[in-house]
């Protein structure tokens, strides 16, 4: 344990529960696609609902897709998270939360079933995103510069 948090800031703490909070986050998201299964008979393992049979379909898949996209968008938020925050872990801690939050309500907006709700905040994710790939070019610039 102390070969790394020699290596690491101790503020990179942060950025390991800020990317825990984002798995709370993730897992939340997926109860509600499990109630909206339940709440729009949608069943396993239907991924998303047939209009033509199912009158809910709309409801249902707007509250799959604002799931599936979080769900796309993970792998490359957790990378950004992990590496900026190295170099920037304070930064990276305040674009990560800053990032969940749009995240939360990106989701809540899809959730509605009309998908333009998803941008009244969510569409200020791509901030985040931004910022956590500058903070990884200026990780990854200090390394080659090294």
């Amino acid at each position: 344990m102390a070969a790394i948090t020699e290596f690491l800031p101790k503020e990179y703490g942060y950025v390991v529960l800020v990317l825990v909070f984002y798995c709370f986050l993730n897992l939340w998201m997926g109860f509600q696609v499990g109630g909206a299964r339940k709440r729009y008979n949608v069943p396993y393992p239907t991924l998303y609902a047939i209009e033509s049979e199912n009158k809910d379909a709309k409801l249902f898949n707007c509250v799959q897709r604002g799931h599936q996209n979080s769900i796309e968008y993970m792998p490359m938020y957790f990378i950004l998270m992990i590496l900026g925050g190295m170099k920037h872990p304070c930064i990276s801690t305040g674009l990560g939360l800053f990032y969940s939050v749009t995240r939360y309500f990106y989701f809540k907006g899809y959730a509605t079933g009309d998908p333009m709700k998803r941008l009244t905040i969510g569409k200020y994710g791509f901030l985040g995103l931004i910022g956590l790939m500058i903070c990884t070019i200026s990780f990854g610039v200090t390394l080659i510069l090294a």
